[in-house]
């Protein structure tokens, strides 16, 4: 054991402390950093979003004109109606938590579930199209080499973000302004140098665009410009990770997220725009084996001798490590949605919870798991998986801008005409890209999405119906309450007594004041009869990804379970009882028990452990998988250490 301990502290790193007031402000980020560890998802489509919208008008291409503009209007308009989530949602509105607060809680389970099959592609294709980018400058012969790297990709940034976000995000920025200012100073110099053929990219425009009218007619240019628009859609992939991401923003948090928003607005407009205009200027024409900013980084450097040559190898590097970087949005984000869905119960509570890095483990380690397998299905096809990435982001757009539009009209606060008008834009742009990429798409892999994304949301209900059935058997055993409640009012004198050191003590572990708790020490004493004249009541508040928004969630954690153990302490006193309460604060019940244990035991050395475990009339591998054993785990964990502890079945 303290062998694999020591590996997990070399890996991963030494546990943090959530207790500590200062956590708080050292693992959140300031907008630059937010802008890179969640911004970078955005910027990043800008290296295969363009290319796909400027591929798809085929001879056409002076109109990719029509489509640069369209898409930064689009982009803008998009990050005005996240920032606007962001400010009605200060604690994170992410397209769960807005679909849920104002349409309704399946319709924001939908758009959960389609944002964790988003953000499991955000991986997915992020370090697909990043291992592209790598393999486009490398010889053909290493093309093999490319699944396997991006695999391994996958598993390093897993084992990254294990280690806590900011720890995953600050190594990560030299990568992000390389990219940056190599990319930009490829736009400024396309432009400079093509700047007195500007007259005459308009005249062919016009030329090309009368020419086609006559051709296919208006509809028809209509018609091909909204493909190519939709055919884009990509470029818009990850603007929402910003408002998904909040609660890991410096404070004040609203300002720290706008202005996050309006970095990664800018900063992506400005690099589509640009590069659909240098593949204009330059002409640029698809070639197998490399992507089509390798070949216009190649046809503008060709004449720089070595230094084109290094120039182009750092700025097709800096391309494919952004796009590992913008892997992180879904290792932040996704998690951070799974673990909201596992407090409401669209899934297991256990992705709730958070390991001693302050991150939410178990999420972690699903999203590199099934990005693994999407990767091994897809063999790392860009342009597959951007087909299933577009379909479900819009999916969440659509419905969070739904929802934004709904609040508006109804609050009529004031200002609401013009954030009406933002959020219903957006909505109209994202339904138009919605429906046109799930037609245009449907038989190039459009109708794989719509089956992961529909089964996972099946999944969800089946786990919530469970979760209601046992919410209702529960409330029979919380019937018992209300009589303890009644004894407490009906005797108003206590008759406590001392603690007897001789007298044997029952330790009984309690999660909130409820039937559960209640009937576990009705058993003890039917079961022990007057063995036990002492009682002391323990209970853990387990810090999860639903309080751990700052130290005073934290302390209204620990006021709440104080709570519980007085009302457990009163109603033992009144019974004629000595009884005493403990409450602890951590990330893990078993590993505060392992850490009290033997002071525990030092104040109460004739002790035996209790604890109820619900026994369902069926066992099931839905009750195994649904529902934690700690009482088990800590029955194995006391019995190591020579101590009792009896394990009482509550049926239900």
């Amino acid at each position: 054991m303290p062998l694999l301990r020591w590996m997990k502290g070399l890996v991963i790193g030494k546990a943090k402390d959530p207790q500590d007031r200062r956590v708080f402000h050292n693992l959140t980020l300031i907008a630059f950093f937010a802008w890179v560890g969640l911004g970078a998802d955005g910027l990043s489509s800008s290296c295969y979003g363009p290319e796909e919208a400027f591929l798809a008008l085929g001879e056409h291409r002076h109109l990719s004109i029509f489509i640069a503009l369209a898409s930064a209007f689009t982009v803008f308009i998009i990050s005005a109606s996240y920032s606007q989530i962001i400010q009605l949602f200060p604690h994170g509105g992410g397209g769960y938590v807005v679909a849920s607060k104002l349409l309704s809680p399946k319709l924001g389970m939908i758009s959960g579930c389609a944002l964790l099959v988003d953000y499991i592609l955000t991986i997915t294709i992020s370090i697909a199209a990043g291992s592209d980018a790598i393999f486009s400058f490398l010889p053909p012969e290493w093309l093999s080499f490319k699944l396997p790297f991006a695999i391994l990709g996958v598993l390093l940034l897993t084992t990254l973000n294990l280690r806590g976000v900011k720890e995953s995000v600050i190594p990560l920025v030299p990568v992000f302004l390389t990219f940056l200012f190599s990319h930009l100073f490829i736009i400024l110099y396309a432009i400079f140098v093509h700047f007195s053929d500007f007259q005459l990219v308009a005249t062919t425009t016009a030329h090309e665009l009368t020419q086609t009218h006559q051709e296919i007619g208006l509809m028809g240019i209509f018609l091909l410009l909204m493909r190519a628009y939709s055919m884009g859609a990509g470029t818009y992939t990850g603007i929402e990770a910003v408002s998904n991401g909040i609660s890991i923003l410096r404070e004040p948090k609203v300002e720290t997220g706008k202005r996050t928003m309006y970095y990664m607005a800018f900063s992506l407009s400005i690099t589509v725009v640009g590069l659909i205009l240098a593949y204009l200027l330059f002409q640029v024409e698809h070639i197998p084996g490399k992507t089509l900013n390798a070949v216009l980084f190649e046809a503008i450097t060709k004449d720089w001798g070595r230094g084109g040559q290094i120039f182009t190898l750092v700025a097709l590097f800096s391309e494919a490590a952004l796009l590992f970087v913008a892997a992180q949005a879904g290792f932040i984000d996704g998690p951070r949605v799974l673990g909201n869905m596992a407090i409401d119960r669209w899934f297991p509570v256990r992705f709730a919870s958070l390991s001693d890095r302050l991150v939410s483990q178990n999420g972690i380690i699903m999203m590199g798991t099934t990005a693994l397998v999407a990767m091994a299905m897809t063999h790392g096809s860009v342009k597959l998986l951007v087909v299933l990435y577009s379909i479900n982001v819009f999916v969440t757009f659509c419905l969070s801008q739904a929802g934004m539009v709904r609040h508006w009209w109804r609050a009529r606060s004031p200002g609401w005409v013009k954030k009406i008008i933002i959020n219903g834009s957006g909505l109209m742009l994202c339904t138009f890209i919605l429906v046109s990429v799930v037609i245009l798409k449907f038989f190039d892999g459009g109708w794989v999405t719509l089956i992961i994304t529909g089964s996972l949301v099946a999944l969800a209900f089946r786990i919530k119906r469970h979760y209601q059935e046992t919410l209702g058997d529960l409330k029979r055993l919380d019937e018992l309450v209300r009589v303890a409640d009644n004894s407490i009012v009906e005797q108003n004198t206590e008759q406590k007594c001392e603690f007897d050191p001789l007298s044997k003590t029952a330790i009984i572990l309690v999660n909130g004041y409820n039937g559960l708790g209640l009937h576990t020490v009705m058993n003890v004493i039917r079961l022990f009869g007057k063995e036990f004249r002492n009682f002391v009541f323990i209970e853990v508040g387990v810090i999860d990804a639903g309080n751990f928004k700052g130290y005073e969630e934290v302390e209204n954690l620990r006021n709440q379970i104080n709570s519980h153990v007085k009302r457990y302490v009163d109603f033992m006193n009144r019974q004629g009882y000595h009884a005493e309460g403990l409450s602890f604060v951590g990330l893990e019940v078993i590993d505060e028990f392992e850490k009290r244990s033997a002071e525990i035991l030092e104040k109460y050395p004739n002790a035996v452990f209790f604890g109820g475990q619900l026994v369902f009339s069926h066992e099931t591998f839905t009750n195994r998988w649904l529902h934690n054993y700690t009482v088990f785990a800590l029955q194995r964990m006391f019995y190591q250490r020579g101590i009792p502890f009896v394990v009482l079945p509550i049926r239900v």
